[in-house]
């Protein structure tokens, strides 16, 4: 195991934080690559356990000679949203100077990287591939940020990369297991959601407001578009989003689960040595992260939830009342698309208009920014 800090910028005097890799098995850049990371949104903290976890299992597992691909994994993706506590609450979604989202507006080095490697494209694939990856670690390499914002989105970006798979470990407000990824990315990745027992699987090839996994993949896109008409450019990454559960789901079990369930998962596409457990059925089909309804709070008041998540919902169904006890009315929240009601708020006080609870549809049904907010 190998282990290494990439310095951020200081966003005052002795206030400099650095983001903490572990690397195991193979070196060097034709081995292939997995990359993993927790708690981007640093109050989500199910993926820091897992991560834990994994780090002592990657460690045996590099030690017995077990591991086919260099595996890079931080369990801390986020230390300056760590450290952003205000009277006993932590504030871990948004940067509190500039208000953005910890997962929002990664680069997208697609046009850059169009220009560089116009020209140097040929009939092979594999060679084809091995010039985007290159590419890549010398875009971020020579990228610098100018606040600790910035240069922690660079830091991660230069960890991911050149990834063959990147495994990004969140979570929701209250929810069941489910995941994010792209309609070319989930055959390969099927297999995981049936070993985490993911009840939700939301694809979409943009979502809308540069997330981490997607700006993974966006050059790969770019290039296609752009080149993959003359030349074979393959995907070149599988990037997955994994939501375990809800911010109080933290706890010894749920975690050896779902280290259990990536480990098993590694092992079946062969970046770890020996034999899987045959995957276990799937919970629910994939269904387009367009066709989520979010079902918002038309008043304020006290939510009363009629329906638990991971439950089947009808259109037409009441999940939940909105309570108003000063003009003595009960609001009712009513689902109007039939599917699994996956994720909702934990608070219990809504705000008017507020995101209470989404439910995983069928039909596409929204565009363009797709993630909740």
């Amino acid at each position: 195991m190998q282990i290494h800090d990439h310095s951020l910028v200081g966003a005052a005097l002795g206030t400099r934080r650095a983001i903490t890799s572990y690397s195991f098995g193979p070196g060097g850049e034709t081995a292939p690559k997995v990359y993993i990371q927790a708690s981007l949104h640093a109050d989500e903290l199910p993926g820091m356990v897992v991560a834990w976890m994994l780090k002592r299992r990657f460690a045996a597992l590099e030690a017995a000679g077990g591991l086919n691909a260099r595996i890079v994994l931080v369990p801390v993706a986020n230390p300056a949203g760590l450290n952003q506590h205000w009277f006993g609450t932590h504030m871990g979604r948004f940067d509190m100077q500039s208000g953005h989202d910890y997962n929002r507006r990664f680069p997208d080095p697609g046009p850059a990287l169009a220009t560089q490697l116009d020209g140097r494209f040929t009939d092979d694939a594999a060679r084809n591939a091995g010039l985007v990856r290159a590419a890549l670690r010398r875009h971020f390499a020579a990228s610098e940020g100018a606040t600790e914002l910035e240069s922690q989105r660079i830091a991660l970006m230069r960890l991911a990369c050149d990834a063959n798979l990147v495994i990004d470990l969140h979570c929701d407000w209250e929810a069941v297991a489910h995941l994010y990824t792209t309609p070319a990315a989930w055959p390969a990745i099927e297999p995981l959601a049936r070993y985490l027992g993911s009840e939700a699987q939301l694809l979409a090839d943009v979502s809308g407001g540069e997330p981490f996994d997607e700006a993974c993949t966006s050059a790969w896109r770019y290039l296609r578009d752009a080149f993959g008409a003359r030349f074979p450019i393959p995907m070149g990454v599988t990037p997955v989003t994994l939501e375990l559960r809800g911010v109080r789901d933290v706890s010894h079990e749920t975690a050896a689960h779902d280290a259990q369930a990536i480990v098993d998962y590694l092992t079946h596409a062969g970046f770890i040595s020996g034999d899987a457990p045959e995957p276990p059925p799937l919970h629910h089909c994939p269904t387009p992260l367009a066709g989520c309804e979010y079902i918002h709070a038309p008043v304020s008041g006290v939510i009363l939830h009629r329906r638990e998540v991971g439950e089947r919902v009808r259109g037409g169904a009441t999940i939940a009342d909105i309570l108003d006890p000063l003009e003595d009315r009960l609001i009712p929240l009513v689902a109007q698309t039939e599917g699994v009601l996956y994720a909702r708020h934990w608070t219990r006080f809504a705000t008017a208009g507020m995101l209470v609870a989404r439910i995983a549809g069928h039909g596409p049904a929204r565009h363009g920014q797709l993630l909740a907010k």
